[in-house]
């Protein structure tokens, strides 16, 4: 991530999508909140470390006031990390998710965004999310909002 997207902060940003990270944090940074850490898990299928090992870490550090998930259709990576959100963050948690309107068993992207039926749908994800307590931003523009109306 480019350095100057963004300064030091209290924000930490976990995303499956780097375009969608920059876009994000950018707009966090433009803002003028600043980003403590962020972590790009990817959206294929295989990966180094899950969204909920992220949040898991995240959610007992002390520099991080808030949590922005970034994620995006296919695998069930959010549903997971809701459960995990749910039971075990009490930490303000800012969710979005995008492919919203892809069609059901087209790739969109890269291997891991497809949607197969209900799975890995945008809607299951923000339904999840939210039921879990996280905040769904409607767009990623509404972030920064949101953030500024926690702090």
């Amino acid at each position: 991530m480019p350095g100057d997207l963004c300064h030091f902060g209290e924000i930490t940003v976990i995303s499956k999508s780097g375009t969608l990270s920059y876009e994000i944090t950018k707009a966090i940074g433009n803002a003028g909140i600043g980003v403590s850490a962020y972590i790009g898990i990817g959206g294929d299928p295989v990966r180094g470390k899950t969204m909920i090992e992220a949040v898991k870490y995240y959610a007992d550090d002390p520099k991080t006031k808030v949590i922005v998930l970034i994620g995006e259709i296919g695998s069930d990576e959010e549903e997971k990390a809701s459960i995990f959100l749910k039971n075990n963050v009490d930490k303000p948690v800012i969710a979005y998710i995008a492919g919203k309107s892809a069609p059901e068993g087209k790739r969109m992207g890269h291997a891991g965004a497809i949607i197969s039926g209900v799975f890995g749908s945008a809607q299951e994800k923000i339904k999840a999310l939210k039921n879990a307590g996280a905040l769904i931003a409607d767009s990623p523009w509404d972030v920064p909002k949101m953030i500024n109306e926690i702090l």
